[in-house]
């Protein structure tokens, strides 16, 4: 049960990362979705999902890197 939502814990920001891409790149190319106002609106929206779903999985990762190096160290499991 705790590996399925640690799983979803990683799952969630992937795809906020994934449609923060899909946004910057309809921006690029001129496609634009009537729910933002602007183009440049939708643009920044696209680069904060994006960013904010990779700087998760970035300190999920250093987090447990972490965690794992100071166990090998103390001896612990």
């Amino acid at each position: 049960m705790i590996r399925i939502i640690a799983v979803l814990l990683l799952v969630i920001p992937g795809l906020m990362s994934a449609i923060g891409i899909k946004l910057m790149r309809d921006t690029l190319f001129n496609t634009f979705i009537p729910v933002f106002m602007n183009q440049g609106i939708q643009f920044v929206s696209g680069l904060l999902l994006f960013l904010g779903g990779l700087a998760f999985i970035g300190g999920f990762i250093i987090h447990r890197d972490r965690k794992k190096w100071k166990d090998k160290k103390t001896g612990k499991k």
